[in-house]
C-alpha cells in the first residue's frame, strides 16, 4: 500500500487544540497504546513511573527554546514580524519575516527593543527566510533574551503579550538546559520534579540528548506524494555517555523510551550513521520516519497528539506497526477516541505512550 499525504488528515474540532497548560504539568491525561493489539487504556501523566518497567531507559531532549520571536521596523517605520531560525555565523543570522516581500537586499531594519541593534538584508531565501547580518553583532541567546518572545505555535492564540511571562515558563520543559530550539519538545512539557522522583524510585533510568527543534516542525507536509517531502535539518548530539546507557540497556534486554519525536530522531539517525555500533555523534539530521519505517533504537516512546498531515504524525503512525502501514490506521482510531473523551490536542494539550 503506497500511502498518500491525504491519509493523515483526520477531523479535528477546534475546541480540542489546548490553548493554555495543564497545572500541575503531571495533572494532563494519558493514554497508553499497546501496540501489539490496538488496544487503549486512559491514565493520568503522573501515573507515568508505574506504568513502565523497571529498567526501562527514557531518552529526553534536554534542548532549551530561546525567545525567538522578534518586531523590527522599516525606516518608514512599517512593522515587520519575525523569527530568529538558527545564526549561522557571528553576526549573521536565518530568520523568518512576515510583511516584508517588498522588502530589498541591502535594505536595514531596526530591531524593536534592542537599543540600536539593526538587521541587514543580505539574502533572500524564499519561504519568507531571510539572510540576515546583525549590527553591532553579539550572540543571537543575548539579544533575543533582551528583545524576543516565546515562539507559540500558531495555533495557540495570543491577544497580547500579557501570558507572555507565563509561557516563556511554561512552554519549557524543566530540564531544558542547552539553547538553541525554536519549538518546545512538547512531549517533556509534562514531567515535573515528582514524576523524575518516582522514576528514580522505580529503578528507571534517564539519559539526555539535544535536538534543537526547528519552526519547520510545525508545517504541514505540501506533496502528496511522500517521497517528495523534503525533511527541515535540525541539529542534534548524541553524546558519547548517552550513547554507552543505551548501548548498555539494549544488551541486557531493557526497553528504550524516547521522550518524544525528537528523541526518535536522535536515536534513529544515530542508528542509521552508526551502523551496529552506537558511538557519540552529533550533526544535521533531516531524516523523515513515515510508514513503513523500520525503528532500530526505539522500543516504546512517549508522544503528544500531533498535527493532520504532519510529519510528526506520520512518525507516530510508522512507530505504531515498524515495517508496515497499518499504523495509520491503529493512530488515526486513538485520536478518534481521544477526541471523543475530551483528550486536548498539540503543543499544551495530553500525552500518549505508545509502547
Amino acid at each position: 500500500m503506497t500511502l498518500k499525504t491525504a491519509d493523515f488528515d483526520y477531523d479535528l474540532d477546534p475546541k480540542w487544540i489546548a490553548q493554555q497548560p495543564v497545572e500541575p504539568r503531571d495533572a494532563s491525561r494519558l493514554m497508553v497504546l499497546r501496540r501489539s493489539d490496538g488496544s487503549r487504556r486512559h491514565h493520568i501523566f503522573r501515573d507515568l513511573p508505574d506504568l513502565l518497567n523497571p529498567g526501562d531507559l527514557l531518552v529526553l531532549n534536554d534542548t532549551r527554546v530561546i525567545p525567538a520571536g522578534f518586531t523590527c521596523r522599516r525606516r518608514s517605520g512599517g512593522r515587520i514580524g519575525g523569527m530568529f531560525l538558527r545564526e549561522l555565523g557571528p553576526g549573521r543570522w536565518e530568520v523568518m519575516l512576515k510583511g516584508a516581500r517588498q522588502c530589498r537586499i541591502g535594505q536595514q531594519l531596526s530591531l524593536t527593543g534592542s537599543g540600536g541593534t539593526r538587521l541587514e538584508l543580505i539574502e533572500r531565501l524564499g519561504e519568507g527566510r531571510w539572510n540576515v547580518g546583525v549590527e553591532p553583532a553579539a550572540p543571537a541567546v543575548e539579544i533575543l533574551q533582551q528583545v524576543g518572545s516565546t515562539p507559540l505555535p500558531p495555533y495557540i492564540r495570543r491577544e497580547d503579550r500579557s501570558r507572555e511571562p507565563a509561557d516563556r515558563a511554561h512552554y519549557q520543559t524543566i530540564y531544558a538546559s542547552k539553547p538553541g530550539a525554536v519549538a518546545a519538545p512538547t512531549a517533556g512539557l509534562h514531567f515535573t520534579r515528582r514524576v523524575l522522583d518516582r522514576l528514580a524510585e522505580r529503578g528507571i533510568e534517564l539519559t539526555w540528548v539535544t535536538l534543537h527543534v526547528g519552526l519547520g516542525t510545525f508545517a504541514p507536509v505540501k506533496c502528496e506524494d511522500l517521497c517528495e517531502h523534503v525533511m527541515h535539518g535540525e541539529w542534534f548530539e548524541l553524546t558519547g555517555e548517552a550513547a554507552g546507557k543505551i548501548a548498555v540497556a539494549r544488551q541486557s534486554g531493557r526497553r528504550i523510551v524516547a521522550v518524544g519525536s525528537t528523541s526518535v530522531r536522535v536515536l534513529e539517525s544515530a542508528a542509521r550513521l552508526c551502523g551496529g555500533s552506537l558511538a557519540g555523534v552529533s550533526g544535521w539530521t533531516s531524516l523523515f520516519l513515515y510508514p513503513p519505517a523500520e525503528f532500530r533504537m526505539t522500543d516504546a516512546m512517549i508522544t503528544n497528539f500531533h498535527l493532520r498531515r504532519s510529519t510528526l504524525l506520520m512518525l507516530v503512525a510508522a512507530f505504531c506497526s515498524p515495517g508496515a502501514t497499518t499504523g495509520v490506521q491503529m493512530i488515526l482510531a486513538a485520536y478518534a477516541e481521544a477526541g471523543r473523551l475530551g483528550y486536548r490536542f498539540y503543543s499544551y494539550g495530553d500525552a500518549m505512550l505508545i509502547e
